[in-house]
């Protein structure tokens, strides 16, 4: 049985873990979830390094950085973290994070959040159980909680 960690924080304004097991749930069987909320963007990297030592096949960090400098500044921070710990562990991490500024308001905001949380939901599903679809889509513009872009001919 696989095993689909899942870094949450208490910043985010919309629940996105919540999002990301609906989807993983329609996606199937053959596979537990496994939780690890934190406060803050700063805190998902040793939440997932924690997840990896508790048997995880794959994880999502999930957060929602503020619009300040100061909260891409911190972001910044947090991505190079978890590309330390997701080299470190050899293990796939989808950073799914959702900057407060992509929408120009809440409704928006949480359209985006809500996609992007469920199509990383089905990358880290794709990556565990079927990566000849993701070999199948190599190329093809995909992008996670926006319309996917024109592939170029």
């Amino acid at each position: 049985m696989k095993k689909i960690g899942i870094a949450d924080t208490t910043f985010a304004r919309y629940d996105m873990y919540r999002s990301a097991v609906e989807e993983l749930n329609a996606m199937g069987t053959g596979f537990t979830i496994e939780r690890y909320t934190v406060p803050g963007i700063k805190d998902l990297a040793i939440a997932c390094q924690k997840l990896m030592e508790r048997g995880c096949d794959i994880v999502l960090a999930l957060g929602m950085p503020g619009p300040e400098a100061i909260d891409k500044q911190c972001a910044d921070q947090a991505s190079r973290a978890l590309l330390d710990v997701e080299l470190k562990h050899s293990i796939h991490l989808l950073e799914v994070f959702v900057h407060e500024d992509e929408a120009d308001n809440d409704r928006e905001l949480g359209r985006l959040a809500d996609g992007r949380a469920r199509e990383h939901a089905v990358n880290a599903y794709d990556l565990l159980f079927r990566q000849e679809r993701l070999q199948r889509m190599a190329g093809t513009g995909q992008r996670e909680g926006h319309p996917d872009a024109e592939p170029i001919r």
